[in-house]
C-alpha cells in the first residue's frame, strides 16, 4: 500500500512484549546466496517484510522459485536459473539495492548478468564503484549505461582485493562472487558485521571454504560446486535497538523476544550509558530505563562500533536526555536530514560540518552536515511528518510516541520494508493508534 499513514496519540508509557525475527540485512542476502546452487535451500526465522517479498519476486524473475513452507520459513529452488530483463527487475526492485548482489550467482552459474542500477534510501549516495571494481579484478568485463549494468565472464578468478572502506555491500559482493571462483580470494579491510558472518555461515554450509582472520582480512578458497542449505537467520539487531529506544524514551518496559546479546553488545553498552537498562533472558532481552536519561558523546562506525542504523532512533531518545549530546556520523554523509522534522516537533538539534568526535573521518572538509548536537530534555509536540527513509521512519514513530497530542506520519510503506507488523507490535505495547 503506497503512501500509508498512521496517526499516533503519544505521551504514554508503553509496556509489553513483542517478537523480532530475522534481520532484513541478512535474510535478503542469504536468499540471493541460495542461487549459487541448483539444489533447494531452506531459510527459517524469516520476517514478513516488504523487502523479502521484493527479493522473492526478483528471484522468480530469474527462473527460480520461492515457496513459503510455514510461518517464518521459505524454500528457494533455482535449478532453472536464467537472466531477467533489467527493466522488469527495476520495476520490482524500486529503491532496493539488492539487484547488484545477483551478479555473483549469475556470473558463476551463467557467465553473464544484466542488472538495473542501484536505488536506495535517501541518506547520501551509495555508488557501486566498490562492487564493480571487485568484480572487474576477478575477471568480469563490465559495460554500463544509465539504467543497465551488463557483466560477462568466462570464469571468475581469485585475486587480492583491498577495499578503500569496509563496505558491507562490497564485502557481500566479493563473498557471493568468489566462493565459486578459480583460486583464492583475499579481501583486506573487509566488513565484519554480524550479518556478514551470518552470510559466511550460510556459504560454509553450502560447501564454501572461508576464513575470517585478524585485521579485517577474509580469505575465500574457491570450490567447484555448492550445495543447498538450511539456516536460521540471526535476529534483526536494528529492530531490537529501535524497540529498546521506545522503552527508554517513553519510560516504559518492553520485552523483545528473539533479541540476541552478542550482536547487540555495543548498543547495550551505549544504552546503559544513556540511562537505559536491560535484562538478558534465554529467549530475548527486556528493556527499560533507570531514572532520567543522560547526555552522551557518540560516534557511529563500522562493526564492532556503534552502527549507523542505530543512530536515528538514538537521536530521538537523546532529545529526552538531560544536557547536550554529540553524535558524529562517520558512515553516511547525509544521514541527519531527518532531524528537521524533529526540530519542528520541538527538539533542539543543531547540525555541523565539523567532525565532532574523537577522530576525524572521511567526510572532514567536504561540506557535509555529519555531526549533531542534541540539547535536552525537550518536550515534543504533535505534527504532520513524512518518512524520508527506512530508519528515519521508525525514528519518527518513536518521536510520535513521545509527543503530546496526535502525530500523523505519512509514507509508512517505507517502514514496512524492514519492520515486520510494526502496527501490531505498537498495539501490543499499548500504543494509542487513531484510525
Amino acid at each position: 500500500m503506497k503512501n500509508k499513514k498512521i496517526i499516533i496519540s503519544g505521551g504514554n508509557k508503553l509496556s509489553g512484549s513483542l517478537h523480532v525475527r530475522g534481520a532484513k540485512n541478512a535474510i535478503t542476502k542469504e536468499m540471493v546466496a541460495a542461487l549459487l546452487s541448483s539444489e533447494p535451500s531452506v531459510l527459517h526465522n524469516i520476517a514478513d517484510i516488504a523487502d523479502v517479498e521484493i527479493v522473492s519476486r526478483m528471484i522468480e524473475l530469474h527462473g527460480a522459485k520461492v515457496t513459503k513452507i510455514s510461518d517464518g520459513s521459505i524454500r528457494i529452488e533455482s535449478k532453472g536459473l536464467r537472466l531477467a530483463q533489467p527493466d522488469e527487475l527495476h520495476k520490482i526492485a524500486g529503491s532496493s539495492r539488492i539487484p547488484i548482489l545477483f551478479a555473483g550467482p549469475l556470473l558463476n552459474r551463467l557467465g553473464t548478468a544484466q542488472l538495473p542500477t542501484l536505488g536506495g534510501c535517501e541518506i547520501g549516495p551509495r555508488p557501486v564503484d566498490f562492487h564493480l571494481k571487485a568484480l572487474a579484478s576477478m575477471g568480469a568485463s563490465i559495460s554500463q549505461s544509465e539504467k543497465v549494468i551488463e557483466l560477462k565472464t568466462s570464469g571468475l578468478k581469485g585475486t587480492k582485493i583491498e577495499l578503500e572502506y569496509p563496505s558491507v555491500g562490497a564485502t557481500e559482493q566479493i563473498l557471493l562472487s568468489s566462493v565459486l571462483a578459480d583460486g583464492v580470494t583475499e579481501v583486506k579491510n573487509a566488513a565484519i558485521e554480524p550479518e556478514i558472518i551470518d552470510l559466511i555461515c550460510v556459504l560454509q554450509k553450502m560447501g564454501a571454504i572461508i576464513g575470517v582472520g585478524t585485521g579485517r582480512v577474509i580469505t575465500i578458497q574457491g570450490v567447484e560446486k555448492l550445495s543447498g542449505f538450511e539456516h536460521t537467520v540471526l535476529t534483526d539487531r536494528i529492530e531490537v535497538a529501535s524497540w529498546a529506544c521506545v522503552a527508554a524514551a517513553t519510560n516504559g518496559r518492553i520485552f523483545v523476544k528473539g533479541a540476541q546479546q552478542e550482536p547487540m553488545m555495543t548498543f547495550l553498552n551505549t544504552f546503559r550509558r544513556v540511562g537505559g537498562e536491560f535484562k538478558i533472558k534465554d529467549d530475548g532481552i527486556e528493556f527499560w530505563r533507570e531514572g532520567e536519561l543522560k547526555s552522551i558523546t557518540l560516534e557511529t562506525d563500522v562493526h564492532p562500533g556503534f552502527m549507523t542504523d542505530w543512530q536515528q532512533p538514538f537521536v530521538v531518545l537523546l532529545t529526552q536526555a538531560k544536557g547536550s549530546s554529540t553524535i558524529h556520523e562517520t558512515v553516511y554523509e547525509d544521514r541527519f536530514g531527518f532531524t528537521k522534522a524533529l526540530n519542528e516537533m520541538g527538539a533542539n538539534i543543531q547540525l555541523y560540518q565539523d567532525c565532532l568526535g574523537g577522530t576525524s573521518c572521511r567526510f572532514e572538509n567536504r561540506n557535509h552536515l555529519h555531526s549533531a548536537i542534541i540539547s535536552g530534555p525537550t518536550p515534543l509536540h504533535s505534527a504532520k511528518i513524512t518518512v524520508p527513509d527506512l530508519r528515519a521512519g521508525f525514528s519518527y514513530i518513536i518521536a510520535a510516541l513521545i509527543a503530546n497530542g496526535n502525530t500523523e506520519i505519512d509514507g509508512l510503506d517505507i517502514v514496512e520494508r524492514g519492520y515486520e507488523k510494526f502496527e501490531e507490535k505498537l498495539s501490543a505495547i499499548g500504543t494509542k493508534i487513531i484510525t
